[in-house]
């Protein structure tokens, strides 16, 4: 007789915590949504704490399953330590974390979504703080619920822009901005996670996502500019995320470690 499990085993997460940070925020949503469903418990993470309530309740009245927010600033250090102790009180463990969380390219913050001379240092360090050193402390912070998971998984959400540079023509005549703090933060977020798949093997698997532009009103001329240099010729939308995070939080992707997926429209492969 057969040993071998079916494909809708593999990728249930029924018993399963999973800690999704910038959870209510756009691409958040749709990650935490995409776990609910397969029959995680979702530890919802964010600093907005009025929409992060309305995410978890929406979660759990489209899914039976738990969910609930956790408030959390990701430029305080110690809040997020502490963050692991906090889920696993209400949940028992941690089984697959999801750092989404993060200053982007269109964040309305001084300094930041300008032209390179006008990009200031105290902006980039902020960006650092919250889109790399934050997940590198709760990973850190969890390891042990991780490790003891079995089924142990981080996914570190990154862009595009931290495997490429960007092509300025598409801005040109814009009020959009690329962010170097945002292409350094990102890279570096993917470089940790090939850092930790190693460090942290063979009891946990850690593997990144590097979403292409997500539209959202984007203006023109920026919108045909993006998508005549996309081969899918479109822009990408919250829910094409939603698989690739559930292939690497589900035991689909059981033997992929170290591994960084461009759900870009084949941005990356020109």
């Amino acid at each position: 007789m057969s040993t071998e499990r079916s494909l809708r085993e593999m990728m249930s997460l029924d018993g399963r915590v999973a800690v999704v940070t910038g959870g209510a925020g756009h691409i958040g949503r749709a990650i935490a949504g995409g776990l609910a469903e397969l029959g995680a418990t979702i530890a919802l993470v964010d600093m907005a704490a009025s929409a992060g309530k309305e995410a978890a309740a929406e979660l759990t009245k489209s899914w039976p399953v738990k969910a609930e927010m956790f408030d959390c600033d990701f430029e305080q250090g110690e809040a997020v330590k502490d963050l692991p102790r906090r889920v696993r009180e209400a949940f028992g463990g941690i089984d697959i974390i999801v750092n989404c969380a993060a200053f982007v390219g269109t964040s309305g913050l001084e300094g930041w979504a300008v032209p390179f001379a006008q990009q200031s240092d105290a902006t980039w360090r902020r960006a650092l703080e919250v889109n790399l050193t934050a997940p590198f402390v709760l990973i850190q912070a969890a390891a042990e619920d991780l490790a003891k998971s079995g089924h142990g998984s981080v996914i570190n959400i990154s862009s595009i822009y931290g495997l490429a540079g960007p092509d300025w023509r598409l801005y040109e005549g814009t009020s959009l901005g690329n962010p170097a703090a945002y292409a350094a933060s990102k890279g570096g977020l993917i470089q940790l996670t090939r850092w930790l798949a190693t460090t942290m093997s063979p009891k946990v698997r850690v593997n990144a996502v590097a979403p292409g532009g997500v539209f959202r009103a984007t203006p023109e001329p920026f919108l045909s500019r993006y998508v005549a240099r996309t081969p899918l010729a479109r822009m990408a939308r919250e829910d094409d995320m939603k698989g690739a995070v559930a292939y690497l939080a589900s035991d689909l992707s059981a033997y992929v470690t170290g591994q960084c997926i461009a759900v870009d429209g084949g941005w990356t492969a020109w």
